[in-house]
């Protein structure tokens, strides 16, 4: 290409406009399907980030094997409640214009710079939040600086709030709120106490939700997700490391 052909031809300025991703204007349809419930908690160590999997569209219950935590990369852990598919669209573009970022820089984005674009990307889906596809999600992260973890949750036009020890998210997570703050009161603060009585507290409270509301799954019909973040990575456990931990719950809770 000649000199002349590049005049006025200018970079594109982020990873949106490189790939043509319009945070607003996605087609809204009828009706969504949703996800809840979901949660982070810190603990002595790192942060635990728990999801149910049931998926629901109005009354219907759509499916139990939903994924809804995303690993956005080895600091970055996000759990999505709200509208399904448009969430997951979003961690998809997050993961890739966090290496975009990395690679045009020759240096990691920041955790405060992630955590801006996932403000930025809710902000962007304000439009169809407005039409019913809302989706919120809760971030665990780790500063690789500062050697802190952090867990966060989102408004729906991408105002960020710090939540002390823990986060979380969907219509059953109001049902539990308060248990959070009980817990931490008679436990002492979740990030001074262990990560598998964090895990236990925490899936128990997902069951406390799933009989309270209808759109939560609890451990009953479908595992439900766990990841763990550390100084190490993020990572998932297994299915029977879930199933095992599921087992020291209280026995009025299992089947």
């Amino acid at each position: 290409m000649s000199d002349q052909r590049l005049i006025g031809v200018r970079p594109p300025e982020d990873f949106a406009e490189l790939v043509g991703f319009d945070l607003g204007s996605v087609p809204s349809p009828d009706e969504h399907v949703h996800g809840t419930t979901v949660m982070a908690l810190l603990f002595d160590g790192g942060a635990v980030v728990v999801a149910d999997r049931r998926a629901t569209m109005g009354n219907l219950i759509m499916y139990e094997a939903a994924e809804k935590i995303e690993i956005l990369d080895d600091q970055t852990v996000v759990a999505i409640s709200g509208a399904y598919a448009r969430s997951i669209e979003v961690c998809r573009y997050l993961k890739h214009a966090f290496k975009y970022y990395e690679r045009l820089n020759q240096f990691e984005i920041s955790m405060e710079g992630k955590l801006m674009e996932i403000s930025r990307a809710l902000a962007g889906n304000l439009p169809m939040a407005m039409q019913g596809g809302v989706f919120l999600p809760i971030a665990a992260a780790y500063d690789k600086k500062s050697g802190d973890f952090g867990v966060y949750f989102f408004d729906t036009a991408g105002a960020r709030f710090m939540g002390a020890d823990y986060a979380t998210a969907g219509s059953g997570s109001e049902r539990i709120r308060g248990v959070f703050e009980y817990i931490a009161r008679v436990k002492g603060p979740w990030r001074t106490r262990p990560q598998e009585d964090v895990l236990v507290d925490a899936l128990t409270m997902l069951d406390l939700a799933a009989e309270m509301d209808s759109a939560t799954g609890g451990s009953r019909r479908a595992t439900p997700s766990v990841c763990i973040l550390t100084a190490e990575g993020a990572t998932v456990l297994s299915e029977a490391q879930v199933k095992e931990t599921l087992a020291k719950l209280p026995d009025s809770m299992r089947v």
